[in-house]
């Protein structure tokens, strides 16, 4: 499917479904806060989950992976003893970065 007619057919759903999609997108208690973490550099597992210390192994497996399910982070396993994964936020994941940037802003606002 061209890029074009996948325009065409989004342009064809309703914007409440659209804007539902979007909130289901960021929704997450830490989504946000990993994005963020992601937005310059490729991180490991374990980087990750130093800088996010109120994070359980079990909710940071499943945001990772809800991410990469999503297409808005790349994971990249090596075949290393330990196991070595690393995540880098891609270009679709780059495009949730402004309504970060917003959120901040209104956070500061209200601190």
């Amino acid at each position: 499917m061209t890029p074009e007619l996948q325009e065409t057919e989004k342009e064809d759903v309703p914007i409440e479904q659209i804007i539902k999609k979007g909130v289901d997108v960021i929704c997450g208690k830490w989504r946000l806060i990993i994005i963020h973490l992601l937005r310059d550099k490729t991180l490991r597992y374990g980087e990750i989950k130093r800088a996010i210390p109120g994070i359980s192994e079990k909710v940071l497996v499943h945001e990772l992976k809800q991410l990469v399910e999503l297409g808005m982070v790349d994971k990249q396993s090596f075949g290393e003893v330990p196991p070595r994964v690393e995540y880098r936020l891609n270009e679709k994941g780059h495009t949730v970065l402004p309504v970060i940037d917003v959120l901040s802003q209104v956070g500061r606002v209200f601190m």
